[in-house]
Order: structure tokens, then C-alpha cells, then sequence
């Protein structure tokens, strides 16, 4: 078999199978654009600690405008494709009665209002960093949480995500949380709303589903999963997923599912638990 023949496999499959993001057809957002973005991110809310860059007092304002400018410019342009695909493809709009100036408008909003949240998400972040220092003996500096922690990284990223998800932002918010979750085996959905002074200790094969409640001052271990009792697709605009209330710790390994499940403020969730009831306030739940 020549390499015209293994060409024309490759492009047959294509018109079989579709997805290819072709340029100005299925033109949605780009992973690796995306991901770029949430490095100029990552490096704007921990200036210094991301990437190797040279900031001083004289040019950090040059530094951090150069980002600004990046982020505003790019990130419009990825979110302008996830509006026009989704609408035209998905639901809103089958007809492709839609114009790209109106979506620019959109997204171009949308950008700038991450930007001006930028502060906020600072000190939610600053908060969950105080939280894993305060939580580990083994931390012995803030900036060695920021360096060094996965739990911290995917809780930064999944309060980017959640932003852009607040806002309709379709598609994107699961593109940085599936990178965070690729890079630090903590998969948080951009959908779950978390409070302040969050902490996930070591993390990897942590679950946080889309409907998740979770208040201040939580922190929970390794293989955690806040999970649905059913995946069942008629469920996806239901509350699948716990609320946990303030002061909870949950243990390596325990696993809490369902909508309707609570566990209370001040409770502690031992190692390896099985829970699918709630659980009152200030309650101890061990293995058996």
C-alpha cells in the first residue's frame, strides 16, 4: 500500500466520522488556545511563579498589561467560536441564522469581565492557599502551597472555569478543567459551586461533579468522589450530586453521591466511607 492509499483512508474517515475543527466551517474552540490562555491566566493571578519571567517594580506594569491584552485578545476569539457552535449546532440556532459580530460582542464582554475579576479570584485563591498551609504540616511557606500543590492549581483553575461557566460560556470551562484534571488527577467540574478557604490534600482521584454545593472551610484527601447515584441522561438539568456544608472533612477514598445527600456542617467523613444519605451537623462517619 502506497502513502496516497493511507491518505486516502485517513480522509475518508473524515468524511465518515467528522470531527475536524476545519478553519471557518466546524470552527470551535482550539484546545491548545485554550490552554495558552490559562497559562497568561495562571501566570496573571501568581505573577512570577508560572512561567520565567523577569518582573521587577519598574516593569510589572508593562508585564501585566502585555497579559491583559493577550488574554482579552485571545480568549475573545475562542469564545466567539464556542458561541457559533454551539448555537448553530447545538441548540439555539439550527438554521445558522447567526452573525459573527454579535458573538464577537459576546465573548469580547465576557473576556473583559474575567479580567475585572481577576482581584476576586486573587483572593479566593490567597484564601485556599492559607487553607492548605494552615491544613499541612508538611507546607512551610504560602509560596511553596502555590509552587508545589496540585490540590491549589486545580482549585485556581476550577475558579477560572467557573466563572466563564457562570457566564454561558459553552465548552471552554470543560477544556481547562480537563487540562487541570490531566496535569493533577483532581477533576473538578466548572459547574460546582465551591466557597471560600478550600483545601484538597495530595488529590489525585478526586471527583467533584457539576452540581456539587460545597461551603467554606472544606478540605478533603485523596480519591474523594462527590458523585450522582445515577447517570442517567434525563438527570442532566437535576441536582445529581451532595451539597457539603461548612467545616467538613472528608477522608482518602470516601465516596458521597446523590442530589439529595447533605452532610452537615462540622462533620468528619472517615477514610473509605460509603455515603448516599445525609449526614446531621457535627456528626463522625467511620468505615463500618
Amino acid at each position: 500500500m502506497n502513502i496516497d492509499m493511507l491518505i486516502d483512508g485517513i480522509l475518508d474517515s473524515y468524511d465518515r466520522y467528522g470531527l475536524i475543527n476545519r478553519n471557518n466551517t466546524e470552527d470551535f474552540p482550539n484546545r491548545q488556545n485554550v490552554v495558552a490562555v490559562l497559562s497568561d491566566l495562571q501566570s496573571l493571578i501568581f505573577p512570577g511563579f508560572r512561567s520565567a519571567e523577569n518582573i521587577d517594580s519598574v516593569n510589572i506594569r508593562y508585564v501585566t498589561g502585555q497579559k491583559v491584552n493577550n488574554i482579552i485578545a485571545n480568549l475573545t476569539k475562542e469564545i466567539q467560536k464556542s458561541l457559533i457552535y454551539t448555537s448553530i449546532r447545538i441548540k439555539e440556532n439550527p438554521s445558522g441564522d447567526i452573525t459573527q459580530s454579535h458573538c464577537f460582542k459576546l465573548a469580547e464582554k465576557t473576556s473583559i469581565a474575567l479580567v475585572e475579576e481577576i482581584p476576586e479570584i486573587r483572593r479566593k485563591v490567597q484564601l485556599d492557599t492559607i487553607a492548605a498551609y494552615n491544613g499541612d504540616p508538611a507546607a512551610h511557606s504560602n509560596e511553596e502551597v502555590v509552587l508545589s500543590y496540585p490540590g491549589v492549581e486545580a482549585i485556581l483553575v476550577y475558579r477560572i472555569a467557573h466563572f466563564l461557566y457562570e457566564n454561558g460560556v459553552p465548552i471552554i470551562p470543560r477544556i481547562m478543567s480537563e487540562h487541570v484534571h490531566g496535569k493533577t488527577g483532581i477533576d473538578i467540574h466548572p459547574g460546582a459551586i465551591i466557597g471560600e478557604s478550600f483545601f484538597i490534600d495530595h488529590g489525585t482521584g478526586v471527583v467533584i461533579g457539576e452540581t456539587c454545593l460545597i461551603g467554606n472551610n472544606v478540605k478533603i484527601y485523596q480519591g474523594v468522589t462527590l458523585g450522582a447515584l445515577s447517570v442517567k441522561k434525563n438527570l442532566q438539568n437535576k441536582k445529581r450530586h451532595p451539597t457539603i456544608e461548612d467545616d467538613v472533612t472528608i477522608y482518602a477514598n470516601a465516596t458521597i453521591l446523590g442530589g439529595e445527600t447533605t452532610i452537615g456542617r462540622g462533620s468528619t467523613i472517615g477514610g473509605n466511607t460509603w455515603i448516599t444519605k445525609s449526614v446531621e451537623a457535627k456528626s463522625v462517619v467511620t468505615q463500618g
